[in-house]
């Protein structure tokens, strides 16, 4: 075997779940020995054996796994520009919500605003903004792949329905017992603004990403250990009857920034029930579009919208982060309360 190792650009890479996935899928490829991604330069490094192809004639190969995840390989980096005008659609799309966020906020339909009491209406709003940004990239294409892992064997409605209440019964059980570990200790007000701080840093990063322009801002973005990330993810490969359950217990422990912020926000609850139903109520929030990708295969990040959809969804989420932070200091006292609704 003559091995020969090549170096590709990954078309559509834009997160730390996207290495993740990357990687995953060639490792599995047949001839290929080792691949590694780097996120800061959005490109693989690929080893093993491909009989003497050209380096196009290999990219245009391992594209194939990578299509059902919206990635593709290229010998050259192509020109991607940041596409500002997008902005002039996102921008007033962003403030329409807000506006309409802040009307909900005076209903007091939803809480966001208050750094120290995230309600269920607003868990739920989140994870609606989560499922159609980062944690599509991994989250839904592990519903792909196991999808068309289950096609193959016949079943296609059974296991996507284990999944889904799998995977929101994990949510509600390990959120309960986060909340209840946030239980055993008392936090006190520096550390309540600690985790605060925390949770308004990951959601401003995560913005920031999803605006699409500021590439420095992939580096920065929170992630799991890439080897539990891999474990979990390799699950979907398994072929047991118990295996949807199993991958929607283990979505919990991926690499979304938006769930470990929650995460985060439920340990401050200091109770089963609430850490539980916070986490459910996230996870009901992702259940729309993720049952809609495992029953249709539907791709969001293909649209010819979806640069305006992203970008406003980056600015919503960077305002839900500067309302979370400006809260924070409300809360110690460094700022008068101009941003209680």
């Amino acid at each position: 075997m003559k091995t020969q190792a090549h170096k590709f650009h990954v078309i559509g890479m834009h997160c730390k779940a996207c290495v993740l996935l990357t990687e995953s899928e060639l490792s599995e490829v047949p001839g290929v020995t080792s691949a590694r991604a780097d996120l800061a330069t959005r490109s693989v490094d690929v080893s093993g054996d491909f009989g003497g192809r050209s380096p196009e004639q290999v990219a245009e190969a391992l594209s194939v796994p990578l299509a059902a995840h919206g990635y593709s390989l290229a010998v050259a980096a192509p020109e991607e520009p940041a596409r500002w005008g997008e902005f002039k659609l996102a921008v007033p799309l962003a403030l329409a919500f807000a506006a309409a966020f802040v009307a909900l906020q005076k209903l007091g339909i939803v809480n966001l605003v208050d750094a120290t009491s995230v309600s269920y209406g607003t868990a739920f709003a989140v994870g609606i903004v989560a499922s159609l940004s980062t944690c599509m990239a991994v989250v839904g294409g592990l519903v792909l792949s196991m999808s068309a892992t289950f096609a193959k064997r016949g079943g296609r409605a059974r296991p996507q329905v284990l999944f889904h209440v799998s995977r929101l019964a994990a949510f509600f059980v390990l959120g309960g017992v986060i909340g209840a570990i946030g239980s055993a200790f008392t936090l006190s007000t520096s550390a309540t603004f600690i985790l605060s701080v925390a949770v308004g840093s990951i959601m401003l990063v995560l913005g920031i990403n999803l605006l699409d322009v500021f590439p420095w801002a992939k580096k920065l973005q929170p992630a799991m250990p890439a080897f539990l990330a891999r474990r979990a993810h390799g699950t979907s490969k398994l072929t047991s009857g118990l295996t949807p359950a199993l991958v929607g217990v283990a979505t919990f422990f991926l690499p979304c920034g938006f769930t470990q912020a929650m995460q985060v926000y439920t340990l401050t609850t200091g109770s089963f029930t609430s850490g539980g139903l916070t986490m459910l109520a996230f996870a009901l929030g992702t259940l729309p579009v993720l049952a809609l990708v495992s029953f249709s295969s539907l791709s969001l990040r293909e649209g010819a919208w979806s640069g305006v959809f992203f970008k406003t969804a980056g600015l919503v989420v960077i305002a839900f982060a500067v309302f979370n932070l400006l809260s924070s200091l409300v809360v110690l006292g460094w700022l008068p309360p101009l941003f209680n609704f």
